[in-house]
């Protein structure tokens, strides 16, 4: 199949690429490197450097690929940022996805893949949340996430387009990018790493679903080749497991300690200090996963502690060049 993958070139979107294109499929992306980079995607995937808020430029993406599958992955990302700045999170978030849906409509996609996040639209629970948990989301970006669904069932609906949502959890894993407010994990490698102490927002009692990012590759992968029943679907994509913000921290500390002494290094990783509750955090949010096992064929492979592991050794792999 031909597949278009906007923000293809970022973290998520790049391990998707690799997902589809090992399977046989024929990707293209679309990305307007904000914080993707070229280096993330294989040998022979054609990039846009296009912004999904550009309509006449998607528009002739879609002329030019005429994808069968369309994998959106292209979002505004952080939280703490939606809470600032909630019109620029709806302008990407909502209408840069509705470019892309009215695109793939007016070429006859069969199929879109959209990146949701039960990680902000179930709000606080305590027990990993299914598909069917009334929606409750308290931030901008979790409201746009939202939406964004709606605006999938509404042309599911009217324009026959088979639309699944992706309910991704703590997404984590290589490639993730460290600099801005997204992606604690990825942070806290960098700043360990060069023997920084992190800071922990608040009492660091935040508990999260961490599932690894080739994991959720896979699961887009899944989305695809699946038959979905209906014209729309939402799935969960999560561990279930719990883990907060202190636990990982603790996790990373180890890990990036040895990290440094294989390269030789005697670097001390210091405890990280905790400072200020950031806005818009949710105490707790875990998903149930239980749908996409029985209609995805899906369940993750690597659990956290080894997750973990691959990340800081792909961190400290890429600090030593």
């Amino acid at each position: 199949m031909r597949v278009l993958v906007t923000g293809g070139a970022g973290f998520i979107g790049s391990h998707v690429v690799d997902a589809l294109t090992e399977r046989g499929h024929d990707c293209f992306v679309i990305d307007n490197l904000s914080s993707g980079s070229p280096d993330n995607l294989p040998d022979g995937v054609k990039l846009f450097e296009v912004d999904v808020c550009d309509k006449s430029a998607v528009a002739g993406v879609f002329d030019e690929v005429r994808p069968q599958w369309v994998c959106h992955q292209a979002a505004q990302m952080s939280v703490s940022r939606s809470v600032r700045e909630p019109q620029f999170d709806a302008e990407v978030n909502v209408l840069g996805l509705l470019n892309i849906l009215t695109q793939a409509h007016r070429c006859d996609a069969e199929r879109i893949v959209f990146a949701s996040s039960g990680g902000v639209l179930y709000g606080d629970v305590s027990e990993p949340a299914p598909e069917d948990h009334p929606a409750d989301p308290i931030s901008p970006y979790g409201i746009t996430k939202w939406v964004g669904e709606r605006y999938l069932q509404f042309f599911a609906r009217e324009h026959g387009l088979t639309c699944v949502a992706l309910r991704y959890a703590n997404v984590y894993g290589p490639r993730q990018n460290p600099h801005g407010e997204a992606g604690v994990v990825a942070i806290f490698c960098q700043k360990m790493l060069a023997g920084e102490a992190p800071t922990i927002n608040g009492d660091g009692k935040y508990i999260r679903d961490y599932v690894y990012g080739p994991d959720v590759a896979q699961a887009n992968a899944a989305a695809f080749e699946a038959d979905v029943p209906g014209k729309f679907a939402a799935y969960n994509i999560g561990t279930g497991h719990p883990t907060d913000v202190n636990q990982l921290a603790a996790t990373l500390r180890a890990a990036c300690q040895q990290a440094l002494a294989e390269q030789g290094s005697d670097v001390t990783v210091p405890d990280p200090p905790h400072g200020p509750a950031r806005a818009g955090d949710l105490r707790s949010s875990l998903v149930d996963a239980a749908k996409a096992r029985q209609e995805l064929g899906w369940t993750p492979q690597v659990d956290i502690t080894e997750g973990l592991h691959r990340t800081v050794d792909w961190f400290a792999h890429r600090a030593s060049l």
